[in-house]
């Protein structure tokens, strides 16, 4: 069975920890990590956890074996005394190499699917690499051009129109092309995590979804007829519905996954239920990308008090959606 490959993330975030973490607890399938070898053992020593970090050249070589965390050191070896909860362009350049490393082993086929540890944007920047997040690296580097971002927990399905941009650039994104692709994207995601018949809810734009012109014309000129056009081609979609609503009913269980047109839009419905459970998902590329729905938190770094059940959701929709 192919392992699932983690990525570390910002080494002086939570990352390594909740690694840690998580292969301590036991994990139900093979896995490796993407990383630095250095920092997991000492965020092994820190959390005193006796585990054994062992180092390997290619996924074809992990053993997998209980107790034991196989490393690939994917970038230039960390320093011992990077300090804890603070940007760093050394951190920002690892973080950048661990994904590329690991999106060429999705890629190969040598591993089942991606899960990766947070990031720092600004350890990134720091380091030269002027990429907005995970998100926009997997889909370059993969060469995918339809792409989108979905946040999953027990009660919600959420997938973006517009990520990282401007709140000011939203509307001039909000195409009929933006939509439909949107759409489809969430219809196939759903059928991926084992939805038969996934409904696609589709939030408005503006409020109480344009009333009927009144706050804007993006949601009946643009988004209604693109949620027309996906259901003459077959898919379940309706909308655009009062943004202020729609995931309210979505709990209840009307809709399977709400399209929602930006990222706070969005985001903060998912987070607000909690983000112990939460789940990123990248849609659209060809291998499937899971990933913590948190940041670095730099402010509990090092103090072993992160919690690792994110990730190992993560790690669980990662497998649910790459039957062995």
């Amino acid at each position: 069975m192919l392992p699932v490959g983690f990525t570390m993330g910002d080494a002086a975030g939570i990352g390594p920890e909740i690694i840690v973490k998580a292969f301590a607890h036991g994990l139900p399938a093979p896995a490796i990590v993407f990383g630095d070898a250095g920092a997991l053992r000492r965020a092994a020593r820190m959390l005193g956890i006796a585990c054994r970090v062992r180092e390997i050249a290619s996924p074809a070589q992990a053993a997998c074996t209980p107790g034991q965390i196989e490393v690939i050191q994917a970038g230039a070896a960390l320093p011992a005394d990077l300090p804890p909860g603070r940007p760093t362009a050394v951190a920002g350049q690892g973080v950048y190499d661990y994904l590329c490393r690991a999106i060429d082993a999705a890629q190969a086929g040598q591993i089942r699917a991606i899960v990766t540890a947070p990031l720092s944007k600004h350890s990134m920047h720091l380091a030269g690499i002027d990429q907005p997040g995970h998100t926009e690296i997997l889909a370059e580097r993969s060469g995918t051009e339809h792409y989108a971002m979905m946040l999953a927990n027990d009660e919600l399905r959420v997938l973006l129109v517009t990520i990282h941009i401007a709140l000011a650039e939203v509307p001039a994104r909000i195409t009929a092309q933006a939509e439909m692709q949107a759409i489809r994207l969430a219809d196939q995601a759903c059928r991926r995590m084992g939805v038969a018949q996934p409904r696609v809810a589709v939030a408005g734009l503006n409020p109480h979804a344009g009333e009927d012109g009144k706050f804007g014309r993006e949601d009946i000129d643009i988004i209604a007829p693109a949620v027309a056009a996906a259901r003459a081609q077959g898919i379940d979609a309706s909308g655009p519905w009062p943004g202020d609503t729609i995931f309210m009913r979505a709990r209840r269980g009307e809709f399977d996954i709400v399209v929602a047109q930006y990222h706070d839009q969005g985001l903060i419905p998912v987070k607000y239920l909690g983000i112990d459970h939460g789940v990123n998902v990248t849609v659209g590329l060809p291998f499937v990308r899971t990933s913590v729905d948190h940041g670095t938190a730099f402010d509990i770094a090092g103090q072993g008090l992160a919690d690792a059940r994110s990730l190992q959701a993560a790690f669980d929709l990662a497998l649910s959606m790459t039957p062995a």
